[in-house]
């Protein structure tokens, strides 16, 4: 008890020095460079809102900690300020020259860039571990367009949109990326590899296109419904599916399809429990409501997640150059969100952000410092377009008024700045809504997996 307790609280922790520590890096960079060009500095926050603590240093600038968790800000009255998150500047201090600006904007994204290579080199030291899920299908339904095409259990998935596949994550985010329902697919049985043009549906649980395939897997119980047949039968949360009724049991598809098909009728159950193999007969109920059995049960993937560690770890140049890929994947997603199905609800905020680090720190530190990578490199990049409130949108005037001659007028850069702050604030509120709504219970089963970090293979020596 007491260690669960301990346990907790070093998520926690871990989590807000995590999350925190990008916010710092960027606008410490901030902070660095105006104190180095001589520009008046006035406060230094982590977060946006009302203050939960802080101080005054001997410099006279105010070092807050708020209660918005979703950036932080450096008052600078001598750059472009928003009244919306900063409070009023002081009219009587002369605005620095564009240079200044322009120099301060980007010590913001090229700290985040520094740090993010920094614990990119750590993981490249101390090594990664890598999600352990070959891309063999388990299942297949066997009235399905899939099954009638030839494909069957035990088939392994080589390409789909003409991207490698190497683990079956490859498989899903290829499959939402993917500009049309329909996405061709390499499979291969053996030495051969067959191609197909398989349709993509949307995943109610996850609001995003998958396709009808599952990987090899023994699903876990996650909840139990109150008086539901599986909690009479004796089940219990974090039994593992071994068969049911005699069938084994390799996905969640199929063991749905396996319940479904027992109406009102017992069925032996084969579950793991610890250590122990159980088996415990349930007769599913039929809902009245919609005539589809039921046993009264959430399910998820796997309670083993297996991983494997790379050591060396991947180069800071790759880690980096997969990060900016994957954005550019994202981004190409959204501007064709009406092909991919992918929009920015479907994007993560502060919420989203705590629920994947605290996974992370839970299953390893490791896999924290490489989302801390991403963050990094995200923060930098973000920050960059050329929108007011953003570092993009001081450069940007800055430039203006370098190639003018003539500076923006103050109430328009302050109207404008606030307008977007808003907008920012508003949007986060807005993904964070679908963080809780879509992503809670996909968190809330992460944290019962067990994570399996396997030691590197050594390579044989020659005789």
């Amino acid at each position: 008890m007491i260690g669960d307790l301990f346990h907790k609280a070093y998520v926690v922790v871990a989590v807000l020095l995590f999350f925190g520590a990008p916010v710092f890096v960027h606008e410490y960079g901030h902070f660095w460079m105006a104190r180095f060009r001589r520009m008046v500095v006035l406060g230094f926050s982590i977060g946006f809102g009302p203050k939960i603590f802080g101080w005054m240093d001997r410099h006279g600038v105010e070092w807050a900690v708020r209660w918005i968790p979703a950036g932080g800000f450096v008052k600078l009255p001598q750059m472009l300020t928003s009244e919306a998150i900063e409070g009023s500047a002081d009219p009587e201090i002369a605005p620095a020259s564009p240079m200044s600006r322009i120099w301060v904007a980007l010590a913001g994204p090229l700290m985040n860039l520094v740090f993010a290579f920094a614990i990119a080199s750590i993981i490249w030291w101390v090594g990664l571990p890598v999600p352990v899920s070959p891309p063999i299908i388990g299942y297949v339904e066997p009235d399905s367009a899939e099954s009638k095409m030839g494909i069957r259990e035990g088939d392994r998935v080589v390409r789909v949109d003409g991207k490698t596949v190497r683990r079956w994550q490859d498989v899903q985010r290829f499959t939402v990326l993917a500009r049309s329902q329909t996405i061709p697919v390499e499979i291969a049985r053996g030495e051969s590899i067959s191609n197909y043009v398989l349709t993509a549906t949307v995943n109610p649980a996850f609001g995003l296109k998958l396709l009808n395939l599952d990987p090899k897997d023994h699903p876990i119980i996650m909840d139990l419904t109150a008086g539901g047949a599986a909690q009479a039968a004796g089940l219990a949360v974090n039994d593992e599916f071994v068969s049911f009724g005699g069938v084994p049991v390799v996905g969640q598809a199929q063991l749905v399809d396996l319940i479904r098909s027992q109406k009102d009728k017992p069925a032996p159950i084969e579950v793991k429990r610890g250590s122990q193999r159980l088996t415990i007969t349930v007769t599913p109920r039929v809902d009245p409501a919609t005539g589809v059995s039921r046993i009264g049960v959430s399910i998820a993937p796997s309670r083993v997640l297996t991983y494997q560690l790379q050591r060396p770890g991947p180069t800071p140049w790759e880690q980096i150059s997969g990060v900016v890929l994957q954005m550019g994947e994202l981004i190409g997603a959204l501007v064709h969100s009406k092909e991919t199905g992918v929009s920015a609800k479907d994007m993560s905020g502060p919420v989203g952000i705590f629920g994947k680090l605290a996974a992370d720190v839970n299953a390893d530190i490791r896999l924290a410092m490489s989302f801390l990578v991403m963050l990094n490199i995200n923060l930098a990049i973000i920050n960059l377009l050329p929108i007011p409130v953003l570092d993009g949108g001081h450069i940007t005037m800055a430039l203006y008024e370098i190639i003018t001659r003539r500076r923006v007028a103050p109430r328009f850069q302050e109207i404008a700045t606030s307008a977007f702050a808003v907008l920012l604030l508003s949007f986060m509120a807005y993904v964070s809504f679908f963080d809780v709504m879509k992503r809670g219970p996909l968190f809330k089963a992460m944290f019962r997996q067990e994570t399996v970090i396997e030691s590197p293979v050594q390579p044989t020596p020659a005789p």
